[in-house]
């Protein structure tokens, strides 16, 4: 049995694929970059022969760019909305067995600061967003036709597999400097702004178990539990028995995108998943390995 992943080389790509292989599946790692198989989901050629070589039970679409910024409109609509659309017609004309998988993002539902379920409106907040609803729509439709396509929003989930760029990263990498008593600074945006802190290893098992059953294509994958900036940063420094408060100062007239983002993930909990590591094992992940 095999698995195509599609943005094999991101966190959820690395974690997804250790889960597979656990589970005797052959896993065809794809992406741009890296060590694996060199193709872009945004290549309709490459997506039809990939899979027409394969004929995979499972094709996993975590390949995205994680920036909402307006100036990566059209990198994110390749990717996320043309990668869809290459993947569902692929599998339409050579392997209607497969199962697709497509990851969708909490940014893209309406937020009035209340937990969010897979069945609240969409809102196309930013162009990321845009990209994000069109997918899922065009899912809809081919899911219409006899496709096989599960959709699971995720919310913010945190690896040592981040890079640099993602706050979790930064602060860790800050908080280990300060640890060996280098003399910086921590400057972070808004510490209440309040958000999920799962684990990329528990997600990956949460969209396993969607793609396992054949009653629920659609679902919000995240932990339902909401921790500030501000906690994670003071279990980050706690962890090196250090106080916070000399080292952080917020970035002044800073305003974030949203000031909670939380999951409401009742129905993956009732397929039998549930988060397995808290903030705490998260935090220690994060500055140890």
């Amino acid at each position: 049995m095999k698995a195509i992943i599609f943005g094999a080389n991101g966190q959820d790509g690395y974690y997804l694929s250790e889960l597979l292989a656990a589970n005797n599946i052959e896993v065809i790692p794809v992406s741009r970059n890296g060590d694996v198989i060199r193709a872009d989901v945004a290549d309709f050629t490459s997506v039809h022969t990939l899979i027409k070589d394969h004929k995979p039970a499972f094709i996993f679409h975590l390949a995205a760019s994680s920036t909402t910024r307006h100036e990566a409109l059209f990198a994110n609509h390749a990717t996320i909305s043309t990668g869809a659309l290459n993947i569902f017609e692929s599998v339409k004309i050579l392997s209607l067995d497969s199962k697709i998988f497509i990851s969708g993002s909490g940014l893209q539902f309406r937020n009035d600061g209340n937990p969010i379920h897979e069945s609240d409106p969409f809102q196309a907040r930013d162009a990321y967003s845009i990209s994000r609803i069109q997918s899922v729509y065009a899912a809809r439709y081919f899911r219409n036709i006899g496709l096989k396509i599960y959709v699971g929003y995720l919310f913010n989930h945190e690896s040592p597999r981040r890079t640099e760029q993602h706050i979790s990263r930064m602060i860790a990498d800050k908080v280990k400097a300060i640890s060996r008593e280098v003399d910086i600074t921590l400057t972070v945006g808004d510490l209440s702004v309040v958000k999920e802190w799962g684990y990329a290893g528990d997600i990956v098992k949460a969209i396993w178990t969607l793609v396992n059953q054949d009653e629920i294509n659609e679902s919000v994958l995240g932990t339902g539990r909401g921790y500030s900036i501000q906690e994670y940063i003071e279990k980050c420094f706690a962890f090196v028995g250090k106080d916070w408060r000399p080292y952080v100062k917020e970035k002044q007239g800073f305003r974030s995108e949203y000031r909670s983002l939380i999951s409401q993930p009742t129905t993956i909990l009732t397929l039998g998943w549930k988060p397995e590591t808290d903030l705490g094992q998260l935090v220690e992940k994060m500055l140890t390995e």
